[in-house]
C-alpha cells in the first residue's frame, strides 16, 4: 500500500507496449462497487474470494499487473502469478509508506483502528520476499526511476 503499483505498473506497460491490469479495479468493476464497498458488504474474505478469481483469469496473460499487498494472503495466488509471469515487490520503509497514504480514502485494511501499515508488513513482508522473483526500493524515488529498474529487471527475466 502505498508504494506505487498502480503508478509504475501503468507506466511499466506503457514502456514493454503490453495492457496494465489493476487487480484491485478489476475486481471492482466485476463486482459493480468499489473495494471498500465490498469490504462494508462481503467483508475480506468475500474481496479475498473475488481477488483469486480475479487472479486465476489475469495470470497467464500479457500484461502488467498492480496486486494489492494482501494478494500474497492466499498460495494459489503465488502460484499463479510466479509461474505465469515475473513478480516485483515494490518496498519502502513503513514511515515513507504511511506518508504515501496519510489522508488517502478507499483502504479498508487502515481504517477501523487496525494500527497502521507497521502490523500489515510485518505480517507480510517474508511471504513478499518468498513471492518475489525481484525486490525494488521505492523510498525516495520518482516513478520513473523505479519503473526503469522494473523494466530492466522484467527483461532480464524473460
Amino acid at each position: 500500500m502505498g508504494a506505487g503499483k498502480s503508478t509504475v505498473g501503468m507506466l511499466a506497460a506503457g514502456e514493454l507496449g503490453i495492457p496494465f491490469v489493476d487487480l484491485d479495479e478489476r475486481v471492482a468493476t466485476e463486482a459493480g462497487m468499489e473495494v471498500q464497498e465490498i469490504f462494508a458488504v462481503e467483508g475480506e474474505d468475500g474481496f479475498r474470494r473475488r481477488e483469486r478469481a480475479a487472479v486465476a483469469a489475469v495470470a497467464g496473460t500479457a500484461a502488467v499487473v498492480a496486486c494489492g499487498g494482501g494478494v500474497v494472503l492466499a498460495e494459489e495466488n503465488l502460484v499463479r502469478l510466479r509461474a505465469s509471469g515475473t513478480v516485483v515487490w515494490l518496498d519502502a520503509a513503513v514511515s515513507e509508506l504511511e506518508e504515501r497514504v496519510a489522508g488517502s480514502a478507499g483502504r479498508p485494511l487502515l481504517s477501523g483502528g487496525s494500527g497502521g501499515l507497521g502490523p500489515i508488513l510485518a505480517a507480510r513482508s517474508a511471504v513478499y520476499a518468498a513471492a518475489a522473483h525481484y525486490r525494488v526500493e521505492t523510498a525516495g524515488r520518482g516513478p520513473d526511476a523505479v519503473t526503469e529498474e522494473v523494466v530492466r529487471l522484467w527483461r532480464a527475466g524473460k
